[in-house]
C-alpha cells in the first residue's frame, strides 16, 4: 500500500478536545495548564512508526520535564489489524518506554476531528491550545539513511516554549494510512 501524507489541518485551529481510554481503561483528556501540547497518531504495526518509536520515547522524556503534555492516539480498526489492539498498545508503550499516554480511539471520531490521515501524524498546540505545527517528525523515512532525530517536531516545541513563532514552512508527515473501519472512511483521506 502506498504511503499517505498528512492533511495539514489549518494553523490556528483550536485543539479538538477528546476523552479517550488508555489500554488499562483510564480516561485521558487534554489537560489545561501545559506549556504546549503534542497530539500524535501512531500505530504498532506501521513501518513508518516502527522507524521512529525510539525518538518518540526520547521526545516524551525530553519534553515532559518542560511542561509539554503529550498524547499518542491509535485510531486503527483493530478487528482487521489486531497488532494495534489495546493489549498490544500496552506492550508497545512498555517495550519502547513511552512516558506519555497511548490512547485508543475506537470510534475513530478523534482522528476525524484532527483530520489525521496517516501514522505517524503530529500536531503541536501552544499553551492556549491553538495549532502551531502539523506535519513530519523529521525527514527520516525507512530506508533513506537520514537520522531519526525529530528535528522538525523538536524545533516547533522549542519555539513554543521560548515564546517565539514556529516556522510556518511545515512539511506533511508521511506514513501508513489510518486503517478505517469499513464504511467509516472520512471524506478527506
Amino acid at each position: 500500500m502506498p504511503a499517505v501524507e498528512s492533511q495539514m489541518l489549518e494553523l490556528g485551529t483550536p485543539a479538538p478536545q477528546f476523552s479517550l481510554p488508555d489500554p488499562d481503561g483510564k480516561t485521558h483528556s487534554l489537560a489545561d495548564g501545559a506549556n504546549a501540547y503534542v497530539v500524535m497518531f501512531i500505530s504498532n504495526h506501521c513501518p513508518f512508526v516502527k522507524h521512529v518509536r525510539e525518538e518518540l520515547a526520547r521526545i516524551g522524556r525530553d519534553f515532559d520535564a518542560r511542561g509539554v503534555a503529550i498524547y499518542a492516539i491509535n485510531s486503527n480498526d483493530v478487528e482487521r489489524y489486531p497488532a494495534d489492539s489495546p493489549d498490544q498498545m500496552k506492550l508497545e508503550a512498555q517495550t519502547w518506554g513511552y512516558t506519555f499516554p497511548y490512547l485508543y480511539d475506537e470510534t475513530q471520531n478523534v482522528a476525524k476531528l484532527y483530520q489525521a490521515a496517516c501514522t505517524p501524524d503530529f500536531y503541536v498546540f501552544d499553551a492556549a491550545q491553538k495549532l502551531v505545527y502539523r506535519g513530519q517528525l523529521d525527514d527520516s523515512r525507512p530506508g533513506n539513511n537520514k537520522p531519526v532525530d525529530g528535528h522538525d517536531l523538536r524545533a516547533a516545541l522549542d519555539a513554543v516554549l521560548a515564546g517565539t513563532a514556529v516556522n510556518e514552512r511545515q512539511l506533511p508527515s508521511i506514513g501508513c494510512s489510518i486503517k478505517w473501519k469499513p464504511g467509516n472512511e472520512p471524506g478527506y483521506g
